[in-house]
């Protein structure tokens, strides 16, 4: 559990977040499987990486793969198994 000014947030599997509700990567967790590995790299290469909001804009037919995540201008198609080794807490930090 995350505290953020007095508010508690529970930190989620981005394969968990609702679709359309915005989120901000908290971390990209570190599996012990060397191929999960590779694969978290990759995540992290293209810009799953701590402070960057995100959201599911879509699903695969009755809420199945492929996910397809918005980061930054970018919409991404994940498998579920890729995305649960992102989490995230609901919400979006305010700037300014």
């Amino acid at each position: 559990m995350i505290t953020t000014i007095g508010v508690a947030t529970t930190a989620i599997s981005l394969d968990q977040l609702p679709t359309a509700r915005w989120a901000t990567v908290l971390d990209v967790v570190l599996p012990h499987e060397a191929e999960d590995r590779e694969l978290v790299l990759r995540l992290t290469e293209i810009g799953f990486v701590p402070g960057e909001s995100v959201r599911i804009v879509a699903t695969g037919p009755a809420g199945r793969e492929p996910l397809a995540v918005r980061l930054g201008h970018t919409t991404f198609a994940l498998r579920r198994h890729e995305a649960s080794f992102i989490r995230v807490t609901p919400g979006v930090p305010h700037h300014g």
